[in-house]
């Protein structure tokens, strides 16, 4: 009998059965805890066998997240995305195996998909750490789907690469571009004000989304995106290349080949070590000069408070602060007139960088996923200079705005501070304005009053929705709604009004345009907020150039209202009573300016 296979002698078994079989690395990692060490690698290698793998390569193993879904045309190409990031891995070495997460997509998540965000960045962090992954690919693309993978890719700390579905094509109606979803809501408005009839609005919608992908304009998805390449997690190309196009597998599969170099350098390029104060500065920057959601303020401050080296050392002020010396370049709907493709096809993040550069406006010393600078990677980048790219992505000496293109306002109504996109304002004279307000005290009231003919309104009233905030109203669900865009009155919409000053507590689509105060902080909800006290008559007074939101009410009347309110029955004293999700969430949720994230995953816990 050859020495192969001679049987061990006992002597050989004890010696074999003392040896340390725990590695950090490899699918020998994260032992599933039977008691007996041994016994659960003897269990694991029964399993790798079962899925056809020897069980001694000694490979990086990179996890891509599947996010794909029926209920996601978002992430439509997931299955080819997939595939070509599993070429990239195993070109350069690694092995590749996929496994699912939770799956969210704006029109298809009930209530909001922003109230099972934390709940898909818990899902990603304890994949990513229950899984044997020395890195994770994560596939995601609509809205919530990359600020919950970058959340949960943070807190779990293995090398996370995002790679992002990409943006839809445009498509056409009557010889014009048309594209989801700035449109949607533009056309939707028209529709309401009488303007186009029921035929058109249903052959418009026909076209809107023509293909698979994330909506095709500056909306919450394409700006994450624009976002996640700033923060040098993904290829710059990536930000910005078609869903549809050839151009996203390779990306795919550069993803994949970045994924197995980042376990190979030691120590590996996480995301808490690779993500600093620069990084984010960069974010915001670039969150300025694109005109980007209001959304993004909300997941920006819910991916900074997870990081354990910057929780509270980057705030809201920061974000406004940036954007006082940072001018709109970017000339895409909802702030201009174009779409993602045209993004693309004028250089995208490449030229974009190179023209924030150019006035020094970035931090060149951030560190990307791939062990370079961002500097570096703008020296190996070439610029394209031409006039189509200076029509789309302008230069420093002919910005569509000189900047803040998102402001931060503060005062009674908001102290803890409100967001506004200041550049998607439709009627510019309102963002300095006094007028009257209007009060809605939920989502329920709001539908059951608007478009009523009696309803005391004029142009210049101020419409105020209170009760979509994190935690919500007693009459509707909590997950703070894109429910900000207020629909315009409709007989001031059939009089041709198309923009007043509204605020709520609430969000708003990052594809929607209009004067729009969002993300009021506390929120209605919390017992002592002034927000929830301001009532219908009440003077309002916005001026966004000195950041200033306040209600124009006596100090000693407001505290008697708040004290009024709170021996009443405040939502804030019962919330969380429910079971299961709904229940944790109502519980633990944090407020807007901290990211509308649960306290116990914060970088700080609980």
């Amino acid at each position: 009998m050859s020495k192969e296979t001679t049987p061990p002698s006992p002597q050989n078994r004890d010696y074999a059965l003392q040896q340390p079989i725990i590695s950090t690395t490899g699918l020998r990692q994260g032992l599933t805890s039977y008691g007996d060490a041994h016994f659960s690698l003897f269990l694991r290698k029964v399993f790798i066998k079962a899925l056809g793998y020897s069980e001694d390569a000694p490979r990086p193993i990179i996890g891509i997240i599947n996010t794909g879904s029926g209920f996601n045309p978002c992430h439509g190409n997931v299955p080819q995305l997939i595939e070509a990031a599993k070429r990239g891995v195993h070109l350069q070495g690694g092995i590749a195996i996929d496994f699912p997460t939770i799956s969210l997509h704006e029109g298809f998540s009930a209530p909001t998909s922003m109230f099972l965000r934390n709940l898909m960045s818990m899902d990603t962090e304890e994949m990513i750490k229950a899984q044997p992954v020395d890195a994770c690919v994560v596939i995601g693309g609509c809205d919530k789907t990359v600020p919950a993978q970058i959340m949960g890719g943070i807190s779990a700390n293995k090398p996370v690469l995002p790679l992002l579905t990409g943006p839809m094509m445009p498509g056409s109606r009557r010889g014009k571009r048309i594209g989801a979803c700035t449109d949607c809501r533009n056309n939707w408005a028209s529709y309401r004000a009488g303007t186009i009839d029921v035929e058109e609005i249903a052959a418009i919608n026909e076209e809107l989304a023509p293909t698979i992908g994330t909506c095709g304009v500056m909306g919450t998805a394409s700006t994450m995106a624009c976002i996640t390449a700033a923060l040098g997690l993904i290829p710059l190309v990536g930000a910005s290349a078609p869903a549809v196009s050839a151009a996203r597998l390779r990306i795919a599969e550069q993803t994949g080949s970045n994924a197995v170099a980042a376990t190979l350098k030691k120590p590996n390029r996480t995301p808490q070590k690779i993500l600093s104060a620069e990084s984010f500065y960069n974010a915001a920057t670039v969150l300025q000069a694109i005109g980007g959601s209001t959304n993004a303020m909300v997941h920006l401050m819910a991916i900074i408070n997870r990081h354990p080296g910057l929780k509270g050392k980057i705030t809201l002020r920061t974000l406004d602060e940036i954007g006082r010396r940072t001018p709109l370049l970017v000339d895409l709907k909802p702030s201009g007139d174009n779409y993602m493709t045209d993004f693309h096809n004028a250089g995208g993040m490449a030229v974009l960088l190179h023209r924030l550069n150019a006035g020094n406006l970035l931090h060149l010393n951030a560190m990307t996923i791939t062990g370079e600078t961002l500097g570096d990677v703008l020296r190996q980048t070439k610029c394209p200079d031409f006039e189509y790219a200076s029509s789309i992505i302008r230069p420093l000496s002919n910005p569509l705005a000189p900047n803040s293109s998102l402001i931060v306002v503060g005062g009674n109504m908001a102290p803890n501070g409100a967001v506004i996109k200041a550049s998607a304002s439709k009627d510019k004279r309102l963002l300095k304005h006094t007028g009257l307000a209007l009060v809605f005290a939920s989502p329920k009231d709001l539908a059951a009053r608007l478009d009523d003919p009696a309803l005391d309104v004029t142009p210049e009233t101020v419409l105020i929705l209170q009760g979509i905030g994190p935690i919500g109203a007693e009459d509707s669900n909590p997950g703070m709604p894109e429910a900000g865009m207020i629909p315009i009155p409709r007989k001031l919409a059939e009089k041709g009004v198309t923009d007043m000053l509204r605020i709520s507590d609430g969000r708003m689509s990052g594809t929607a345009g209009g004067t729009i105060v969002l993300h009021v902080s506390p929120e209605s909800a919390v017992k002592d907020s002034v927000f929830g006290v301001v009532r219908t008559g009440d003077v309002v007074v916005f001026d966004a150039e000195e950041r200033v939101l306040r209600v124009d009410v006596d100090d000693s009347e407001l505290g008697r209202r708040v004290e009024e309110r709170k021996r009443g029955a405040a939502r804030e004293s019962r919330k969380g009573k429910g079971r299961g999700y709904r229940g944790l969430y109502e519980r633990e949720v944090n407020q807007a300016h901290e990211g509308a994230d649960f306290g116990f995953l914060t970088a700080d816990g609980a």
